[in-house]
């Protein structure tokens, strides 16, 4: 064996955490440490590798070329160390004691809080942390291991999920909007001249503008709840998933747009096991609840 390492996981970690939360004071927030001890932490490890990782630009740190190598050759002997740590914690207590779940939005809820409810019913001492996601959100929880299971529109590269059925979205607006005044066949030109609701990408490295067809004006949100409740009030237009809205279309609250292409759209939804070879027994119930309910 060689030299004992000059450079600690904590070390590293806390590198990881300035990054990922903006700053020295947000991680160590996030540490539940002290700004001093993140800020010296980070001193030693510069100091032992003799090389800078960070720069400041402006009022932010910011990793050096030299760092963001590092970092990213980093993260996953920390991914390593927390699975470490997870499974030990498995082989005492039997079930998983936390289990991380994100779901793409387009999900059904009344769906979602069955699986959920199932869950929790036959491994009541898990502990479980559900998150929606929007467009990017579900594959950067999957590429960077923030969850157990993932719910997504699509698969990153490099991991394998199964099918779970598709969402069907559907064009519709309040049946006062001035889209139903043309008495055609609704094309992008049309659509164009009035607000389109659309939602806020949960992710932050690589977010999308999926869905948006350049209207002059559009709303963004946050939920699929919020997109109807403004689609509803007439602030535009917006497609949203048949299961959220077909309640709404046949008491009249919604209207289907008639557009000559695109009125329905079809997204597949995957699930995906992050760590498959690292897998417990609350997340292999999990799977099976969310297969059982096409």
């Amino acid at each position: 064996m060689g030299a004992w390492p000059r450079t600690t996981l904590e070390q590293w970690a806390i590198l990881a955490a300035v990054v990922d939360h903006g700053g020295f004071a947000q991680a160590a927030n996030a540490l539940h440490k002290s700004q001093s001890a993140v800020s010296y932490a980070i001193a030693r490890l510069q100091e032992s590798l003799d090389i800078a990782l960070l720069e400041v630009e402006g009022r932010k740190a910011v990793l050096t070329g030299h760092g963001r190598i590092l970092l990213q050759r980093a993260r996953p002997l920390l991914r390593d160390l927390h699975a470490l740590e997870s499974h030990a914690l498995q082989l005492k207590q039997g079930w998983e004691p936390e289990l991380t779940l994100v779901v793409d939005a387009a999900y059904p809820r009344q769906r979602l809080l069955e699986v959920v409810s199932e869950i929790e019913k036959r491994c009541p001492s898990t502990q479980i942390q559900l998150s929606d996601a929007v467009l990017s959100g579900a594959e950067e929880a999957i590429t960077r291991a923030l969850a157990d299971l993932v719910v997504t529109s699509r698969i990153p590269s490099g991991f394998l999920g199964d099918l779970l059925f598709e969402v069907t979205f559907v064009a519709v607006a309040a049946p006062t909007h001035a889209l139903f005044d043309y008495g055609v066949l609704l094309n992008r030109e049309h659509l164009a001249r009035y607000a389109q609701i659309v939602l806020r990408d949960s992710g932050r490295l690589n977010p999308r503008d999926e869905g948006w067809l350049g209207a002059n004006r559009r709303f963004t949100v946050s939920s699929m709840e919020a997109s109807c409740a403004m689609v509803q009030a007439g602030l535009g237009y917006a497609w949203l998933p048949h299961h959220l809205v077909k309640d709404d279309i046949a008491t009249g609250l919604l209207k289907p747009l008639p557009l000559v292409a695109g009125q329905t759209r079809s997204v597949p939804l995957y699930l995906v096991m992050v760590r498959p070879d690292d897998v417990g027994p609350a997340a292999l119930l999990a799977v099976e609840c969310f297969k059982r309910r096409p």
